[in-house]
């Protein structure tokens, strides 16, 4: 958990805000946010919205993988007995989708959690979880609990299938140029390999996700708004900020 923090403070980081009455807080490198954090906020920081990150993965763990094997069946040609890549690249896209749209008001409340600033005061935006759900319902409507469900959703997709067909492709490459036999260490890089890729090709929605998320009603116009400033103002490398702890989160 404290990596998907650091993830989303680096991610935040250089975001044009309204003016804020505090100092903005510069971090360097996933160990340096941690140590900045600790330091200027306390240890506990590292684990802001740690009961609305539980939340958030038992509701979307649940209908994700309970319902995969139904959906998987359904779309399964009937009397086969194996299951194509595709099959199971589209059930995992569904299931999280579905998983994804119950579970984003807990993962809108973990990042508002993680990106707040608690002040060594103990001055904090939320009163708990069940304060942050009602006050965010009440200052941006209940459709600001679901703000930023489509690029979550393709986040979701995009990690899904880049980790199923990536981790396919280099345990293969692993196996055929004899680098490796098929056991639990050829599995164990192919695995990290996976993440790494995903990483990639899934960080740019990831930040665009977070931003919108964490963003003050009327900030943004919408998601690709929110895309379309972040090139602008902060250039293309800004899709990328938070890498490494959502490498190192996701990779193990």
């Amino acid at each position: 958990f404290p990596l998907d923090t650091a993830k989303v403070r680096l991610q935040i980081q250089g975001e044009a805000k309204p003016v804020r009455s505090m100092t903005v807080v510069q971090y360097k490198g996933v160990f340096g946010i941690i140590a900045t954090m600790v330091k200027t906020e306390g240890p506990r920081s590292l684990y802001n919205g740690l009961v609305a990150g539980l939340q958030r993965q038992m509701s979307f763990a649940s209908v994700r993988i309970g319902l995969y094997d139904s959906v998987k069946q359904f779309y399964s040609s009937k009397g086969s007995d194996s299951t194509s890549i595709l099959t199971r690249l589209l059930a995992g896209c569904t299931t999280g989708a579905m998983a994804m749209t119950c579970a984003q008001p807990t993962d809108v409340v973990k990042v508002r959690f993680q990106a707040h600033v608690t002040l060594m005061d103990g001055s904090k935006k939320y009163n708990g979880t069940v304060d942050a759900y009602k006050t965010i319902a009440k200052e941006e409507g209940v459709r600001g609990l679901w703000k930023g469900t489509l690029p979550n959703i393709t986040r979701n997709a995009i990690v899904n299938c880049g980790e199923l067909v990536t981790y396919d492709l280099i345990k293969e490459a692993l196996i055929k140029y004899h680098l490796m036999t098929d056991n639990f260490p050829c599995h164990f890089v192919a695995a990290f390999g996976a993440g790494f890729c995903a990483t990639v090709v899934a960080s740019p929605v990831d930040v665009v996700k977070t931003r919108y998320m964490d963003s003050a009603p009327g900030q943004y116009k919408n998601a690709l708004n929110c895309m379309l400033t972040m090139v602008i103002k902060e250039g293309p490398a800004a899709f990328y900020k938070g890498f490494v702890p959502s490498f190192l989160r996701l990779g193990s």
